[in-house]
């Protein structure tokens, strides 16, 4: 049984209405549990109410690229929900300097209040006994995974962080793993150019990484250019088990228990 460490459910490319197939094509395929993220304040509510799902869990937070538009006041509103059963992790957060800064906006103010947004979200957590997902994502070199990096060694002691969709070298994953944290890996781990996908998850000690989807975004091979789908997870899983050579068994109970514990989820990790 496989866990979706990373998807949104709540996004504008998936029809509420079509939601409750999607997981159970995800069920079909061996998916069991997903875990749907919050970008913005607008879709936690749609989050939570996917979230009741007895399979789902929920992240609430606010994305760096949504910044902008989020109230100086929405690390309070987001606060409101952090009894929530159905929530299980603060995120998605981070800090992204692939995108241009918004109309009006001068890019180092808008990059300076992501990083003050990634302050409040690690506080959040830390105010919450919950554990953060982090998304960092640079046009050239590695500048927000290092601010990132920095901001997450202030909290390491209280919090542990996931950077997703970890694209980086084994030396910047070894980073986060030397500060207890997690990377998790995604469909670019089966593209025929990621080799430095492939290096670092191969050196990645069990119990260290988890695998997701970030659906709708960054279909598997051989489903590049579609929509993707929790379902097609199980395309990932089977490559990554292939290139660290291992059952998809072994790796799907490793990446479970993983995600169980980090997501505080263990009650239901069998």
């Amino acid at each position: 049984m496989l866990t979706d460490s990373h998807c949104h459910l709540a996004s504008h490319r998936f029809t509420a209405d079509e939601v409750p197939a999607i997981i159970e094509r995800a069920e079909a395929a061996g998916v069991t549990r997903l875990v749907t993220l919050a970008t913005c304040l607008d879709d936690v509510e749609e989050n939570l109410t996917i979230a009741s799902h007895p399979s789902v869990h929920a992240c609430i937070g606010i994305h760096p690229c949504d910044v902008h538009q989020a109230p100086d006041d929405a690390a309070l509103r987001l606060a409101r929900h952090l009894t929530d059963p159905r929530v299980c992790g603060i995120g998605e957060t981070g800090l992204d300097y692939f995108h241009p800064a918004p109309e009006g906006w001068e890019p180092e103010r808008f990059r300076e209040r992501q990083r003050k947004f990634l302050h409040q979200h690690f506080e959040l957590a830390a105010a919450a006994r919950l554990n953060l997902v982090i998304h960092t994502r640079d046009r050239e070199g590695d500048a927000s995974f290092t601010d990132a990096l920095a901001i997450y060694q202030t909290y390491h002691q209280s919090v542990r962080a996931v950077f997703h969709c970890f694209i980086g070298s084994w030396e910047n994953a070894k980073r986060v793993l030397d500060l207890g944290g997690l990377v998790s890996f995604g469909g670019v781990a089966t593209f025929k150019t990621a080799h430095q996908v492939r290096d670092t998850l191969k050196k990645c000690p069990a119990g260290t990484f988890m695998i997701e989807t970030d659906a709708p975004y960054l279909s598997p091979e051989p489903c590049r250019g579609k929509r993707n789908e929790p379902a097609l997870m199980r395309h990932t899983a089977e490559r990554i088990a292939e290139q660290r050579g291992q059952s998809l068994a072994d790796l799907a109970h490793e990446t479970q228990l993983t995600t169980a514990t980090f997501f505080r989820l263990l009650q239901n990790s069998d």
